[in-house]
C-alpha cells in the first residue's frame, strides 16, 4: 500500500513536469516560424521541425504513467533510455539552436554566438565532456549508493532525468548535431568517441545483468530486463546516432557556420 500512496502523492507534480515539453514545443514553433523568411530550404526545415516535435512527444510519453511508475527498475532504465538516448538525438536533429540564431536579431545573435565560443561553452561542449557526463556517471549511480538515495528522494529523482536529458543532448549535439558546436572534432574522431560509449554502455549493462559490483537494491529479474533493455536499446540508439552523424556531416565549412549565421546581420 506505501508504494500506491508514494506514486499517487506524486502524480500531480509528475504531470506539471510533463508540461515542460509542450511548452518546449511551443517555444522552438514560435522560433521556427519568427526565422521562416529569413531560412531558405523548407523542406528540411520541415524535416527539422518533425523532429524537435517528436523529441518533444517522446519526452511527454516517458514522464506520463505507465513509463514513469515507480518502484520497479525497469520502469527506470526504459526511462533512461527515452530521456537520455532517443529524445535528445531527435531534440538534437531539429537544430533549436540554428532556429534560435536565424529567429534573433543581428545583436543579439552575435551575443549568442560569442557565449557559444566562450571558454566555458567549449569546455562543457568538448567531446570528453560529453563522454564522461553521458556515459561515466552511469557508473557513479548504479554501481554505488547513489541511484537508492535518488530513488528515495522525489525531488532528486527528477533531477536525474534533467541530468539525463541534459547530457543525452550534449552528447548527441557534439556527435551528431547539425547546430554548430565550438569544440567539435572531425568525424573520425567523433567515431571513436560513439565506439567507446558503446563499449561503456555494453560494459554497464553486462555487470548489471550479472549483478557485479551494482548497488541497486531491486529483485534479480527486474535487474535482468532492466539490462537486457539497456544493452538492446542502447544499441539501437547508437545506431541512430551513428546514422545522424553520418546524415548531417559538412565540409570543413560547417565549422563557421554559427559565426556566419551570427555576423550575417
Amino acid at each position: 500500500m506505501g508504494g500506491h500512496l508514494h506514486h499517487a502523492g506524486h502524480t500531480t507534480p509528475g504531470m506539471l513536469i510533463a508540461l515542460a515539453p509542450v511548452l518546449a514545443a511551443a517555444a522552438y514553433l514560435w522560433l521556427v516560424a519568427r526565422a521562416r523568411d529569413r531560412s531558405p530550404g523548407g523542406g528540411r526545415h520541415h524535416l527539422r521541425t518533425a523532429s524537435f516535435l517528436c523529441g518533444c512527444a517522446l519526452l511527454t510519453v516517458a514522464l506520463l504513467p505507465p513509463v514513469a511508475a515507480h518502484g520497479d527498475f525497469r520502469h527506470h532504465m526504459l526511462q533512461h533510455m527515452i530521456i537520455g538516448m532517443y529524445a535528445p538525438l531527435a531534440l538534437v536533429l531539429g537544430a533549436p539552436l540554428t532556429a534560435l540564431l536565424r529567429a534573433l536579431p543581428g545583436g543579439h545573435a552575435r551575443r549568442v554566438t560569442h557565449l557559444l565560443h566562450a571558454r566555458p561553452a567549449r569546455v562543457l561542449a568538448h567531446p570528453v565532456t560529453a563522454l564522461i557526463l553521458g556515459t561515466g556517471s552511469l557508473g557513479v549511480l548504479y554501481f554505488t549508493p547513489l541511484y537508492d538515495a535518488i530513488a528515495a528522494r522525489p525531488a532528486a529523482h527528477w533531477l536525474l532525468h534533467a541530468h539525463f536529458l541534459a547530457s543525452g543532448y550534449l552528447f548527441a549535439w557534439v556527435v551528431a548535431g547539425p547546430d554548430p558546436a565550438p569544440a567539435r572534432p572531425g568525424v573520425r574522431a567523433r567515431l571513436v568517441l560513439l565506439g567507446v560509449a558503446v563499449a561503456a554502455h555494453a560494459t554497464v549493462a553486462q555487470l548489471l545483468y550479472g549483478g557485479f559490483l551494482v548497488h541497486v537494491h531491486a529483485p534479480i529479474p527486474q535487474l535482468r530486463d532492466a539490462a537486457m533493455i539497456m544493452y538492446y536499446g542502447g544499441d539501437v540508439a547508437e545506431l541512430l546516432l551513428a546514422a545522424a552523424l553520418v546524415a548531417t556531416w559538412r565540409p570543413e565549412h560547417s565549422r563557421l557556420r554559427v559565426v556566419r549565421l551570427g555576423e550575417s546581420r
